[in-house]
């Protein structure tokens, strides 16, 4: 009696937290309080097969898709509350008040003394009786019960399922863009540049230098560059001024003291 009620009210913390958080990945969280906290009250019950299903199956596998789903696709955090399917909210309040008068039930029989009782169903071993019930009595529900989980699954397949609104592009219809798009406002056609090209360093950060010498933003990713991790233009001066010499230009120094001179030059002009 002490571990219920110490779980107690942590259960009814975090299933309240639920309905009131606002992100879903913390209700997920919560919600692995609630079934970590029912797995004990099993073992508690001496239920050891109730105890290891519950952490195994639902808190280690089906709760971690869970989050998984939400890390990967993402919620949206705006609710519509369109109704997409016609009945729904009926079936809802109907499913809500079944599930009331069964808790009521089983809260009455639980009161009034009729149940079973732990110590006769477990007398032969709780894994060999729940076995024995579950193919026996309750075979029919079981097999429902895994029917319907098919079924949920086939569904989210469905509903995940999304139209192709557009024909797929082939290889023809994507070169016929690039071309029109090159005609119509002077895009480069071909792919972008790759990072590094004609550098010293193939690296993803490294702007790719032209023939000129002059380095590419088109080769940097934007964010990269939005980031301010990308190399700047005085550590690729070397890199500049090799492939200037390469292709008979003048070098960076030479290029400064042409525009000393001219400067000069000019300001000499101007003195006369």
């Amino acid at each position: 009696m002490t571990v219920f009620w110490v779980l107690a009210p942590i259960m009814v913390a975090a299933a309240l937290g639920i309905l009131f958080v606002r992100k879903a990945v913390h209700a997920a969280m919560l919600l692995a309080v609630v079934m970590l906290s029912l797995s004990v009250l099993y073992l508690e019950l001496d239920a050891p097969f109730l105890f290891a299903v519950q952490i195994i199956v639902y808190t280690g596998a089906i709760l971690m898709l869970f989050l998984f789903v939400l890390m990967l696709v993402g919620v949206d955090a705006s609710d519509s509350v369109v109704e997409t399917i016609r009945g729904q909210r009926v079936a809802a309040w109907f499913a809500g008040l079944l599930l009331g008068v069964v808790l009521v039930l089983g809260l009455g029989q639980i009161s009034l003394g009729t149940e079973v009782g732990l110590d006769a169903a477990n007398a032969g071993g709780n894994i060999q009786a729940l076995a024995n019930i579950i193919f026996s009595q309750y075979v029919y529900a079981f097999e429902v019960t895994s029917a319907l989980l098919i079924t949920a699954a086939l569904g989210a397949m469905v509903l995940a399922h999304r139209e192709r609104l557009t024909p797929k592009e082939t290889q023809a219809s994507i070169a016929a863009q690039r071309m029109k798009d090159y005609a119509e406002s002077g895009k480069h056609p071909g792919p972008l540049p790759p990072p590094g090209v004609f550098a010293r360093h193939n690296a993803v950060d490294t702007p790719a230098l032209l023939p000129d010498g002059t380095a590419a933003e088109a080769s940097v990713s934007r964010v990269l560059a939005a980031r301010g991790t990308v190399r700047s233009a005085p550590k690729l001066a070397d890199d500049i001024e090799v492939v200037q010499q390469q292709l008979g230009g003048v070098s960076t120094d030479e290029g400064r003291r042409s525009g000393k001179a001219g400067t000069s030059s000019a300001t000499e002009e101007d003195a006369t």
